[in-house]
């Protein structure tokens, strides 16, 4: 059977269904999934180091021939293969753990390449576990030695090498790849061709052939990116809404009838957005705070001006709980607004009610209605729905306006759209993604918030820790514990909420402990929440579930199970959930990682309390692509971030893009319109 770019991965030499499935966890699917499957980094060993000059410690390659090879078993009964190597200038030896099949494969007098790191054990220096191949399998290309070498993004049973080698069969196809972007897009900025493009980062002879494949990939997405953000904009400022008058006299009751004083970031916010709601043209918004730092009091005021004109507004938020959260607060809110009916819609919302509350709907007589994103797919026929508040979702494409749209009863106008992020981002890159949306940013926080302390806890402190937080539960306070996991994962190696449940009972026989997670009913999680607020427990033992929105004053300590495996901006959104009371509150990074760079990310997090500060070093460690969650083809962080950190750079893009949009047909781009459709997607930060 012969092979195409878009035949299944199991059609491939050596992926059987259970490779398949194991391909499919990272969302390849066909043999273009694969070749567009690029390195997160890559090993340098080019160059050849002959074995007398090698040091300890040195990632290195060498060529030389086996003088002996056999296989022994260790003092607990592990196989270990043992190899000696020479070259002209001396010998070095090779050790493999549990791996005795390399004895079937590799015999003396083989001639063959290593690469690896040379350490000290058994009283002298080793390659430990390195790559190999020989030199008569090597002649076509090297693979996994003697050059720069591909390291892949991983998952159980799938190593970079295994990638590498099926990779390596299907690169005749790389070059049946078709090339997206138009010649003069390619001439303006210097880029190769795709299908270069594409084999240079599995397989570049060289540094600097590299770096042009990074840069392809890197101009590619941003190009398209940018396209798809401009062709939004200009479709939706082809589009007409209704116009909310500003209602001063409402505007001074909404803000006397607040418990404290608006800052200066909250008012300038709030005369953006209802000077917004003032033109027939649909706001399209991205209000940015930090965690506390007051979005929802701006967009229950931006709310309530367009429910007192007697128009509706949907808040759509990404999960149930903080769905409720919402509703309890804007209820709070607008409750000197006795004419102003809030709703909310969820899927523990029982059928009669629902219907009730679908028809008043429909009546205009509920003006604010509150839930999740099964609010765009539900046949609800709205009055005149005149705005939308989304949640932590930035992007808001063209398809799901026009869903609204066409809900809005008779009136058939675009619906204004402000959308908040509690995930503040780097202005240059928000700039950049976001730019068919106008931007405000709260940056500043209400008086009386103090900072987190945050600590990072190895194993050897844990119980200092657990002492530390019987201490505050003993004075009231109350506690939240964040699980990476659900259930437990032998693979993964990581804590579960369920596990750590039943571990927290037995270090806490006295105190009240609870467990929230997704697979839980509507209801049970209701009632999980509703008991913790009203400190009927102690501690809460949960997932990513309340990484946004939850609100429980009387909460001073947030424990992170596994910390290494959530990036910063989400570590930041999880300890934003404490310090919301006047008792003083801590965050506790519980880690058994002593890798460097896992170590220096939550460093961070323990200096810096600032989630914009946050932001930039997140875009520093993790770069761009990671950060907002959106596929970066072949994303190298450190080059991604040079570049977004270069204005020319991005106003080159910028520029090219917006040339297209206003002179070039896109029809005549079919190629180029297909792949811009990956980028018309809501961008989510992690």
């Amino acid at each position: 059977m012969s092979l195409t770019l878009n035949s299944h991965i199991f059609e491939v030499p050596g992926v059987g269904s259970g490779y398949a499935k194991k391909l499919e966890k990272l969302g390849i699917k066909t043999v273009r999934d694969l070749l567009f499957y690029f390195p997160y980094r890559w090993e340098d060993y080019s160059k050849i180091t002959p074995i007398a000059k090698v040091k300890s410690g040195e990632q290195i390659s060498v060529g030389g021939i086996i003088q002996d090879i056999q296989t022994k078993k260790s003092r607990r009964g592990i196989p270990v293969t043992e190899a000696i190597i020479s070259d002209d200038s001396g010998i070095a030896k090779a050790v493999w753990f549990n791996q005795p099949y390399i004895e079937k494969s590799l015999k003396k007098g083989d001639e063959i390449y290593l690469a690896g790191k040379m350490e000290w054990g058994f009283g002298q220096l080793n390659f430990v576990s390195p790559s190999f191949e020989k030199a008569k399998e090597a002649e076509d290309e090297l693979r996994h030695t003697a050059r720069i070498v591909s390291i892949y993004p991983e998952t159980a049973g799938l190593s970079s090498k295994w990638l590498r080698q099926k990779i390596g069969l299907l690169t005749k196809l790389i070059y049946g790849i078709r090339d997206h972007l138009p010649e003069e897009v390619k001439r303006r900025h210097n880029l190769i061709e795709l299908s270069a493009a594409v084999r240079s980062m599995h397989f570049p002879e060289n540094q600097e052939e590299l770096k042009k494949a990074q840069k392809r990939f890197l101009y590619d997405d941003l190009f398209c990116l940018l396209l798809s953000v401009f062709l939004n904009k200009k479709e939706v400022e082809k589009e007409k809404s209704i116009a909310i008058t500003y209602n001063e006299k409402i505007g001074k009751e909404f803000v006397k009838s607040l418990s404290y004083d608006l800052t200066s970031a909250q008012r300038k916010a709030a005369w953006d957005i209802l000077k917004d709601l003032s033109k027939s043209v649909p706001m399209n918004r991205l209000l940015e705070g930090d965690v506390g730092s007051g979005k929802t009091v701006v967009a229950a005021m931006a709310a309530l001006m367009v429910a007192v004109a007697g128009y509706q507004v949907v808040l759509l938020a990404p999960t149930e709980i903080l769905a409720s959260q919402h509703f309890l607060s804007f209820k709070k809110l607008l409750a000197d607004f006795k004419d102003i009916k809030i709703a909310i819609l969820t899927g523990s919302i029982k059928p009669k009610e629902k219907a009730d509350i679908l028809k008043e709907i429909e009546g205009g007589e509920v003006q604010i209605i509150i839930g999740t994103h099964a609010l765009l797919s539900e046949k609800i026929n709205y009055w005149t729905l005149v705005l939308v508040i989304v949640d932590e979702q930035h992007r808001f494409g063209v398809d799901q306006r026009s869903r609204l749209k066409k809900a809005n009863g008779e009136a058939r106008a675009m619906p204004h759209f402000l959308s908040m992020s509690a995930t503040p981002i780097p202005r240059t890159l928000a700039i950049t993604v976001f730019g068919d949306l106008s931007l405000s940013i709260l940056d500043e926080m209400p008086p009386g918030r103090e900072r987190v302390d945050t600590h990072i806890v190895p194993p050897f402190k844990r119980q200092d820790g657990y002492e530390f937080i019987d201490e505050k539960i003993e004075e009231g306070r109350q506690v939240f514990v964040i699980c990476p996991l659900i259930e437990k994962s032998d693979k993964l190696g990581v804590k579960s909420a369920e596990e750590e449940y039943q571990n927290l009972k037995k270090v806490f026989p006295k105190r009240k402990i609870g467990l929230l997670h997704g697979k839980l009913k509507p209801q049970e999680k209701e009632k999980i929440m509703s008991d913790f607020e009203d400190n009927k427990i102690n501690i809460l033992v949960s997932t990513s579930v309340i990484e946004v929105g939850v609100d429980v004053p009387n909460a001073s300590i947030m424990v992170i199970e596994g910390a290494e495996r959530f990036g910063l901006a989400q570590l930041h959104q999880f300890r934003g959930r404490v310090g919301r009371g006047k008792h003083k509150s801590y965050c506790f990074l519980f880690t058994d990682s002593k890798l460097e760079k896992t170590l220096e990310r939550l460093n961070a997090l323990s200096k810096i309390n600032n989630g914009f500060e946050l932001a930039e070093k997140d875009l520093e460690l993790r770069g761009p692509g990671e950060l907002l969650g959106i596929k970066q083809s072949g994303k190298v962080d450190q080059t991604l971030v040079r570049v977004l950190a270069d204005p020319r750079i991005i106003k080159d893009v910028r520029d090219t893009a917006d040339f297209f949009v206003e002179k070039r047909h896109l029809a005549n781009f079919p190629l180029l319109s297909e792949k811009i459709k990956e980028f018309d997607t809501a961008v989510k930060l992690e």
